[in-house]
């Protein structure tokens, strides 16, 4: 049975209900799956919100190391429009992958031991996304391989990420395109070892930001600076919530845990894109 509206009234169509299968909403997201996904190993409520915020943040990373490589793989094609418009969106990202935090973040060492031994030999020290997005900032050393040397597909992924040019290393050879003085040794380097920084590749920055403030150049240093900080805050957000919740004791899975990442905190990302600021 059918009801047509009365002469004069309109009707706003609703949404569609009957389906003969799954709604075109969970074969496109997948939320099923994705809600399935946790299991937890211990009786502790504080464990899902642990597992749940850790799967949400490999999937920030994903779509990352997406954009990243999106942006490297346009620059180095000479389309800077696509470029940036991929760094813009990575930040919003980052932003995103930030605030995962907050539900960590507050965590006293009681309530992480409630349910840390069900971690066992865990780290996200371990996460191969989280190496390939780093792989791609130019943080790079062939021992990070070793972990995942008993899964053939993500070690040869890894592998192929090692020794393909970094976002950064994209960058400074876009540079050298444009006619900026990038050293041949910087831009025909070893791109599987972890880049650390060149004075002339500082020149060139320097330059660019004595310059015209609306130029290309200018506006791409601008986008990855604010990749470069967002990076930063993460890294110092995970210091902060990691010695919150366990203070100074060994990380899981063995890792040097507060020690490590107090290291990691000092270390910049694009390092020239910082030292050039003091000379302009």
């Amino acid at each position: 049975m059918t009801f047509e509206p009365r002469l004069g009234q309109t009707t706003t169509p609703g949404p569609v209900q009957d389906f003969t299968g799954a709604t075109p909403y969970e074969e496109y997201v997948r939320a099923d799956t994705l809600s399935h996904l946790q299991e937890p190993l211990s009786d502790d409520p504080g464990e899902m919100v642990f597992l749940v915020t850790t799967q949400v943040m490999e999937l920030w990373f994903t779509v990352i190391v997406h954009e990243w490589e999106t942006a490297a793989r346009a620059l180095r094609e000479d389309d800077l429009p696509v470029a940036m418009a991929a760094l813009g969106r990575s930040a919003y990202e980052l932003e995103s992958l930030n605030a995962s935090w907050k539900p960590l973040g507050h965590l006293t060492p009681a309530q992480f031991n409630a349910f840390r031994s069900a971690l066992g030999d865990a780290s996200g020290f371990q996460s191969a996304t989280y190496r390939r997005l780093e792989f791609l900032l130019g943080e790079k050393s062939p021992a990070m391989l070793v972990p995942y040397r008993g899964v053939p597909h993500i070690h040869a992924e890894l592998e192929k990420a090692l020794h393909a040019p970094s976002l950064y290393d994209e960058v400074l050879r876009f540079l050298a395109r444009r006619g900026h003085a990038i050293p041949a040794a910087v831009s025909e380097r070893d791109v599987s070892e972890r880049y650390t920084g060149d004075p002339a590749v500082e020149d060139v920055w320097q330059r660019v930001y004595a310059g015209d403030q609306s130029s290309e150049e200018c506006r791409l240093g601008e986008a990855l600076t604010e990749v470069a900080e967002l990076v930063w805050r993460w890294r110092n957000d995970h210091l902060v919530a990691t010695r919150r919740a366990m203070g100074a004791k060994v990380g899981t899975g063995g890792s040097a845990g507060v020690a490590w990442l107090e290291k990691r905190v000092t270390k910049h990302v694009f390092p020239e894109l910082w030292t050039a600021r003091s000379r302009v």
